[in-house]
C-alpha cells in the first residue's frame, strides 16, 4: 500500500509540474505525435479518399513554463473550425492538466485532407445530410488518440536548458496570390498551380521569403525544432489522394536527417501566398518543392543560436476576439438554403459553414488570439486564411526580437485580408471565401499589438 501511495504522488507530482512557479523549476517540454490519415472513402476537402500517398499526423509541443501548461498543436488537415476547434482543445487541455484558452490547435492546410466542423456538421445532420463532408467517428478518433498521447507525453517531460533560433530563406517557393493592376485592383489570381505565363512571370509580390525555426535543448541535445513558413502547401491536389503535401515532405525528410528530435511545422500567414510562380501543377515538382523546402529547414537548423532559457523566461498571454462578420452572411438567409430540398448539396454544405461561423458570433464565443514568449522569442497564433500582411506587421511590431505565426487556427472565418484587400477584388475577399468583413484588419491588429506590448 506504501509503495503505490508513493507511485501515485509522484505521478501527480509530474502531472502537476506545470503548476509549479517559474523560480522553482526549469523549462520543460513533452511533445507527441499521432497519425491523422483518413480511411480510404472517408471525405477529404474535394473528393472521397481514393489513395494514401503518405501518411498524415497531429503533432505538437507542451510546454510547462508559466502557470499551467500551454499546448501547441499542429494537424496535417484542410482545415479545423467551429465545434471542431472547441473539441479539440478541450480534449487536449483536459489530457496536459491545463485549461482551453492555453491550447491551440492549427492546420497546415494541405488540399487532400480532411474538414473538421463538428458544429457544420450538426446543422447537415439535423436535415439528415450528416456524413458526406465530414467523417465525425474518423475525426474524433483522431482527437481521442491525440489526447491519450497528450497525456502520456507529460509523463515524461524533458528538461529544457537553452532554446535556439534561426532562419532561412526558402527559395523558388512562396508567391503572392494576387498579381494588381495599374488600377489597383487583382488583376491576376495566381494560384497554387500556374500556366499562365503572365502569373509565372510576375514579381513574388509581398511575401515573408524565410523559414523560422524555434530549437529546444538540453545542453547539446536538441529535442525539438518548431518550424513556421508561410505558403498554401499545394502543388496538386483534388482527387482524393491524401498526402502531407511538400512542407509535410520536407518535414518527414527532416525527421530522418535529425533522429530522435521532434519536428513540428506551422502554416505561416498564407491566405494570399502560394507556390503558383514556381509550380505548374505536375508530379514531378512536388519533390522539388519538398527538397527546397528541406533545404530551407536544413540551413534554418545550421543558423541556429543558442540561449539559456528558464520557465522565468516563459510568458502565455491570449486575447478573445469576436471577428466581424461579413454582411452577406444573413442567418435567415443560410437557414433557408439549408432547409432547401432542392438545392445541390454543395450550397447547402457551405450555408452549413457560413451559418456556424455566423452563429459562433452571434452567441460571442470569443475566438483566443494568444502569444507564447520564450524570453526574446514570440510565436503568434492567428485564426483563418490570413493574409501575409499581418505576419510582417507583427514582425514590426518586435523588430529586436524573433517573432514567428502560426496562421490557419480557428478555419470558421475563412479568408482573413487587409482593409484595403477588400476594395482590391480577388477571390480571398470575395463573398465566397471570407466570412468577415473589413474592418477584421483594425480587430486583429489591436489584439496582436497587446499580445505583443
Amino acid at each position: 500500500m506504501l509503495i503505490r501511495m508513493l507511485l501515485a504522488t509522484l505521478a501527480v507530482s509530474m502531472f502537476d509540474i506545470g503548476n509549479l512557479s517559474a523560480g522553482e523549476r526549469s523549462l520543460r517540454i513533452a511533445t507527441f505525435n499521432v497519425d491523422a490519415t483518413p480511411p480510404i472513402g472517408s471525405p477529404v476537402a474535394y473528393a472521397p479518399t481514393r489513395k494514401i500517398e503518405d501518411p498524415l499526423s497531429a503533432r505538437g509541443i507542451v510546454v510547462f513554463g508559466d502557470g499551467k501548461p500551454v499546448v501547441l498543436c499542429a494537424v496535417d488537415w484542410i482545415g479545423i473550425g467551429n465545434g471542431g476547434q472547441d473539441v479539440w482543445k478541450e480534449k487536449l487541455a483536459q489530457a496536459a492538466g491545463t485549461t482551453a484558452d492555453r491550447v491551440t490547435v492549427h492546420v497546415l492546410h494541405q488540399h487532400d485532407g480532411p474538414r473538421c466542423d463538428f458544429s457544420a456538421e450538426a446543422l447537415l445532420d439535423e436535415r439528415g445530410l450528416g456524413s458526406r463532408n465530414y467523417d465525425t467517428v474518423f475525426l474524433r478518433d483522431v482527437v481521442q488518440r491525440a489526447a491519450v498521447a497528450v497525456g502520456e507525453s507529460v509523463k515524461s517531460v524533458r528538461k529544457v536548458t537553452h532554446i535556439g533560433v534561426g532562419k532561412a530563406k526558402v527559395k523558388k517557393v512562396a508567391s503572392n496570390r494576387r498579381i494588381l493592376g495599374s488600377d489597383g485592383k487583382v488583376k491576376i489570381i495566381r494560384w497554387s498551380k500556374s500556366t499562365n505565363p503572365e502569373a509565372i512571370a510576375a514579381p513574388e509580390g509581398v511575401i515573408d521569403p524565410f523559414l523560422r525555426l524555434v530549437s529546444f535543448w538540453d545542453g547539446d541535445t536538441p529535442l525539438a525544432s518548431i518550424t513556421y513558413y508561410a505558403t498554401h502547401p499545394q502543388s496538386y491536389y483534388g482527387k482524393g489522394d491524401v498526402t502531407s503535401e511538400f512542407v509535410g515532405l520536407g518535414r518527414a525528410a527532416r525527421e530522418k536527417e535529425l533522429p530522435g528530435v521532434a519536428h513540428i511545422h506551422f502554416n505561416g500567414a498564407s491566405g494570399n501566398v502560394a507556390a503558383g510562380k514556381y509550380n505548374d501543377g505536375s508530379k514531378a515538382l512536388r519533390p522539388i518543392l519538398a527538397e527546397r523546402m528541406r533545404k530551407g529547414m536544413q540551413a534554418a537548423w545550421e543558423a541556429t543560436k543558442k540561449t539559456p532559457i528558464t520557465a522565468a523566461d516563459v510568458q502565455w498571454r491570449s486575447r478573445p476576439v469576436l471577428l466581424p462578420v461579413a454582411n452577406h452572411l444573413v442567418a435567415d438567409e443560410l437557414r433557408k438554403t439549408l432547409d432547401n430540398e432542392k438545392a445541390e448539396f454543395k450550397a447547402r454544405g457551405s450555408a452549413a459553414r457560413n451559418l456556424a461561423w455566423v452563429q459562433r458570433m452571434q452567441a460571442k464565443r470569443a475566438i483566443n488570439v494568444c502569444c507564447l514568449r520564450l524570453g526574446k522569442v514570440h510565436i503568434l497564433h492567428m485564426p483563418g486564411e490570413l493574409f501575409i500582411e499581418y505576419q510582417l506587421a507583427a514582425q514590426k511590431m518586435r523588430p529586436n526580437d524573433f517573432v514567428c505565426m502560426a496562421a490557419y487556427g480557428d478555419y470558421g472565418p475563412g479568408y482573413i485580408g487587409t482593409e484595403i484587400a477588400y476594395t482590391q477584388g480577388g477571390y480571398e475577399t470575395s463573398q465566397r471565401a471570407s466570412r468577415v468583413a473589413p474592418k477584421v484588419e483594425r480587430v486583429l491588429m489591436k489584439a496582436m499589438a497587446e499580445l505583443l506590448k
